[in-house]
């Protein structure tokens, strides 16, 4: 039974990711008995999920809605809008919409799952209306960190909503449309019911800055190096690739590629009318055969990512690239909340190297894709929603983009999270109905729950080690050869036994049991474990993982 009646005139909006994260992002609008989804995100895996590199929404709700969804409309290229379209489409198997260059990186995805000649996908064209039953969404271009970021204006029947999708203000973007945009003004002249917007950069109190003051810092910095100089930058950041491609015709360098993202963002960029400036590309073997000056690295792994290219570089083992003393390192990028360790390592190991490293900290050469309050304020300006919902944030975030939407004057604001059905109408936004929400994770070659036993496993096995122990048992349910134990992950010195701690310990078990306890696997099994843990405990303080297998031979006479 569908959710939404046809009858139904309420609108309805429903995050299931990105609400109280930073990533993963998922939000649906419903009116009319139809539903649209905007943006199929994932995030990166953790400590929380060993093993597991991808997560995705939990979208078990919308499964159930299947048949009432009409279609998934792509903001913009990000791995946190479209990174679970491969892995999850098939679930909904419904038309995909996108601008060109957000097209181009989602086809390379779905040619990687093939699925490519399978999924509709439709390029829109900026300010296209796409007739969606009882939406109409019109894109709408942005400035963002990476080409082609567009916000959506969303027409219903209850109201027009502006999903802005994650947007900065940029008066010289260097790629894209320059933001602000007399778009925006005449949008709010139009009327809109509610604004659901970016709460990325809400902390910030000042504007997010421009592409070009990034450009004309990084060239004055450039010019004045003398040996090697590696940049590396996040892949996605079109208008980023483009200055280092300026830099490299003013200085007279070449432009090396290291890194898989880098390259096919590159070609995805060409492919759909970027880069058109682009110097020729200088394969990584044919660099070593140029001067020290004469080239500038392009590379991955901004983030401490330890299987990146710079990661590799960073500690010696890297294919074609070795750093010297004086060669320099430049962080075209702002560190991610949670990276500060994994960048904090690898700084070191270039410090180590004597390379210079040159950081946001130290100039102007990164600048936020995502509105401070100073643009927030002016958007609320143009706009003037009658309700704010402030997405794409940690709950601090959402909380005080809230505040400060009420500061601008909104009548109306609520801060939401995954999974609260909200009907938005003139008189404000309410929570009305909870939909399941959470996470899945790609495990090995499946996508499964994040809380599933695997999961569950294998968190203990990493944070409490494991024991094996094997027991062969004669007639009477005597122990017919000494137990066989093996253990991994528990605490010893290099040369140190102590399997023979836990044998002693089973064996003990077996010399206070009685007869018919011996005979009963259930209780041998159990006791055997217990015994195990509460010696690893006693002597080592850990609670491991104990399996026991037992082998009964009737032909063992005792």
């Amino acid at each position: 039974m569908s959710y939404l009646a046809a009858h139904d005139d309420r609108l309805l909006f429903l995050p299931l990711g990105g609400s109280g994260e930073i990533g993963m992002n998922l939000n649906m609008y419903g009116t009319k008995g139809k539903w649209i989804m905007v943006d199929l995100g994932m995030t990166f895996g953790d400590d929380r999920y060993p093993g597991a590199d991808l997560v995705f929404p939990d979208v078990g709700f919308m499964e159930e809605e299947a048949d009432d969804l009409l279609a998934i409309v792509l903001t913009h290229g990000h791995e946190d809008h479209i990174g679970a379209v491969p892995y999850l489409w098939e679930r909904f198997k419904v038309p995909l919409y996108a601008t060109a260059f957000t097209a181009e990186l989602v086809r390379g995805k779905l040619a990687e799952a093939g699925l490519l000649d399978i999924v509709p996908l439709t390029i829109v064209k900026p300010h296209q209306v796409i007739d969606l039953g009882p939406f109409k969404v019109t894109y709408i271009p942005l400035a963002h960190s990476i080409a082609e970021g567009h916000g959506l204006e969303i027409e219903t029947k209850a109201g027009r909503i502006f999903h802005t999708g994650d947007w900065k203000l940029d008066d010289g973007p260097l790629i894209g449309p320059d933001c602000p945009s007399t778009h925006l003004k005449a949008l709010g002249d139009k009327g809109v019911l509610a604004m659901v917007g970016d709460s990325t950069n809400v902390f910030n109190a000042e504007a997010s800055g421009s592409e070009t003051t990034v450009r004309d810092t990084m060239l004055g910095i450039v010019k004045k190096l003398k040996q090697r100089v590696v940049i590396t930058t996040f892949a996605s950041n079109v208008a980023r690739l483009e200055t280092v491609g300026h830099i490299a015709n003013e200085c007279g360098r070449h432009v090396v590629l290291l890194g898989r993202s880098m390259h096919r963002v590159v070609e995805a960029a060409r492919a759909t009318g970027y880069l058109k400036n682009f110097p020729s590309i200088v394969s990584e073997k044919d660099a070593d055969s140029l001067p020290k000056d004469k080239v500038i690295y392009l590379c991955t792994g901004c983030q401490g990512e330890p299987r990146a290219a710079l990661s590799r570089i960073a500690k010696g083992d890297h294919k074609s690239l070795y750093l010297s003393k004086g060669d320099t390192v430049i962080f075209s990028s702002k560190m991610i909340p949670g990276n500060e360790v994994s960048l904090g390592y690898l700084m070191n190991d270039l410090a180590l190297a004597d390379i210079n490293i040159i950081t946001e900290k130290d100039a102007v050469i990164h600048v936020s894709g995502h509105p401070g309050r100073a643009d927030l304020a002016r958007m609320y300006d143009w706009v003037r929603p009658k309700v704010a919902i402030p997405v794409h944030g940690e709950a601090r975030h959402l909380r005080r983009h809230k505040e400060f939407a009420l500061e601008m004057g909104v009548k109306h604001a609520l801060a939401p999270k995954n999974g609260d059905i909200i009907a938005i109408s003139s008189d404000g936004a309410e929570v009305i109905d909870q939909a399941p929400s959470g996470r899945l994770i790609k495990d090995g070659s499946q996508i499964v729950p994040s809380n599933g036993i695997s999961i569950v496993e294998r968190r203990r096995l990493r944070d409490n080690g494991h024991v094996s122990v094997a027991l062969v048992l004669g007639k009477k349910g005597r122990l017919a050869a000494e137990p066989a134990v093996m253990v991994r992950g528990l605490p010893r010195a290099d040369n140190e036994t102590i399997e023979d701690m836990f044998i002693d310990a089973v064996e003990r078990f077996f010399d206070h049991v009685s007869t018919s306890r011996k005979m009963d696997d259930g209780h041998v099994e159990e006791a055997a474990r217990i015994a195990v843990r509460r010696c690893s405990r006693n002597e080592l303080g850990f609670n491991p993982v104990v399996d026991v297998l037992i082998f009964r031979d009737e032909d063992i006479n005792f």
